[in-house]
């Protein structure tokens, strides 16, 4: 590091803003290779804690970008603790729920009927589908938590390797939260760019589909041979502790469900109203949009489930007690992780990457699978710089408006923009991305696994989405 960096270092900052730095765009680019490099060698190669190295990266990478060191910690500070508000609640939230649902026997409920119901063939498919139902009206975050317990009873009762499970899942969540409304990101966009949510909700679905198959459960195949891990030893019930569970009251089938599926009702009636009465002031659009809140509707899905699931599998306030305090210690270290995640990714954001983007395009037009293609490259390059979905379709929407405004697209041009900006949205997801630190500590992954996996997963459902949406082009241009 050159001393004037050094130097840089030790200059307090002048307020509690993060910076926008002035930085040459070299210099900028240099500090993002440098800082993720540094982080997957710690990793790989010292060994060091994942929550350590991503804190180390984030200095380096805001050093050398021209940042101080106090902005630099401040802005590693203010993305940690934004991940933690965030994500971090839903994730313990969603802990406390999948124990409960393991705990009282729902999970098993529902796995058994899944299983039952369908061929060993099918269960791709059927868990495909699942993640699109659960992801459509859900944050990507939210939908995880709540299916991570049935992929991992699903895999480990069904006798299939882990990914043959979780793939198909995760595409079907992943496309539906980059590809489809109301998710905040492709709202965003649709505002920004002026496009119709009708129009962008239909070529959103048509989009969706051919990349969960393609990504999910025919990817899966690939993967089981790529990544062989064990299922986790997470969520594990008394049925696969070996213990006699013919007798053991259990919810129903429909109370289980009803469970999981409160939370994906409440957010979705949210979604809904802010549709339908977007201004509205009303009473009750005022409760709609507080249940639909995603905490809100997590722990109401946690209070329910201690009474309908707890019920049902005849749980006294003692072991729904032991339950949900059991749930909380196995998942520190991803919190932890998760977070520094958010930390690693706000430096990266406030080291104004963006802008560099936003220059290098200015002024540039052309037909309109050239527009559409743009609009997927300049998401591709904020999200890999980012390494969040909803802040590289927000960005590149807002880089892209000027554009819009000059080329005059049609209704349903600007809508098939907006799945484009979508699709490139979710591409490469690496170290940067706290979805990435999600998959892999879940499911007890190396980096190198998750890149194999969930990476090569998210660039499929990325490219499909850009052929999908260029092969549409020829309808609305």
């Amino acid at each position: 590091m050159s001393p004037s960096l050094i130097a840089a270092a030790l200059v307090p900052a002048a307020d509690a803003v993060p910076p926008t730095t002035t930085a040459p765009e070299w210099q900028l680019i240099t500090a993002a290779l440098v800082g993720i490099a540094v982080i997957v060698v710690l990793i790989t190669w010292v060994k060091l804690h994942p929550f350590v190295s991503l804190m180390i990266g984030g200095l380096v990478t805001g050093l050398v970008a021209g940042m101080t060191g106090v902005q630099t910690i401040l802005s590693f500070t203010n993305g940690f603790g934004a991940t933690m508000g965030g994500v971090g609640v839903l994730i313990a939230l969603g802990a406390i729920f999948g124990k409960l649902l393991a705990d009282s026997g729902g999970a098993d409920r529902i796995v058994d009927t899944l299983i039952a119901r369908s061929s060993v063939q099918a269960l791709p498919w059927v868990m495909g589908g699942v993640g699109a139902l659960i992801g459509l009206p859900m944050f990507f975050e939210v939908g995880l938590v709540l299916l991570v317990p049935v992929i991992i009873l699903v895999a480990r009762r069904s006798g299939l390797p882990l990914m043959r499970i979780a793939i198909p899942t995760l595409a079907g969540l992943s496309a539906m939260h980059g590809l489809v409304p109301p998710h905040p990101g492709p709202l965003a966009a649709i505002d920004l760019a002026g496009a119709d949510l009708g129009q962008t909700l239909l070529f959103g679905v048509i989009v969706a589909i051919p990349a969960v198959i393609i990504a999910g459960p025919l990817f899966s195949k690939l993967a089981a041979r790529w990544v062989k891990v064990p299922v986790p030893e997470l969520f594990v019930t008394a049925e696969d502790r070996g213990e006699d569970v013919s007798q053991k009251p259990r919810p129903s089938f429909g109370a289980a469900l009803f469970c999981i599926l409160l939370p994906v009702v409440l957010m979705l009636a949210s979604s809904l109203a802010n549709i339908v009465a977007p201004a509205s002031g009303d009473a009750w659009k005022l409760l709609v949009d507080f249940l639909g809140k995603p905490v809100i509707a997590l722990l109401l899905a946690v209070l329910v489930g201690m009474v309908v699931l707890g019920r049902g599998g005849r749980m006294n306030r003692e072991q729904l007690a032991a339950s949900v305090g059991s749930s909380l210690p196995p998942i520190a270290g991803i919190l932890l992780i998760v977070g520094a995640g958010g930390g690693f990714k706000q430096v990266l954001v406030d080291s104004t990457i963006g802008g560099v983007i936003a220059e290098a395009i200015s002024g540039f037009g052309g037909s309109l699978a050239v527009v559409l293609a743009l609009a997927w490259l300049v998401a591709v390059l904020i999200r890999v710089a980012t390494g969040s979905a909803t802040v590289a379709t927000i960005t590149a929407a807002g880089i892209l408006q000027p554009l819009v405004a000059d080329l005059d697209l049609s209704a349903g041009a600007t809508s098939l923009l907006v799945l484009a900006i979508g699709s490139g949205s979710v591409f490469l997801s690496h170290v940067n991305d706290a979805g990435f630190w999600l998959i892999k500590e879940y499911f007890g992954l190396s980096i190198g696994q998750t890149l194999k996996s969930w990476t090569v997963l998210e660039c499929l459902i990325s490219l499909v989405g850009l052929a999908g949406v260029l092969a549409l082009s020829p309808l609305v241009g």
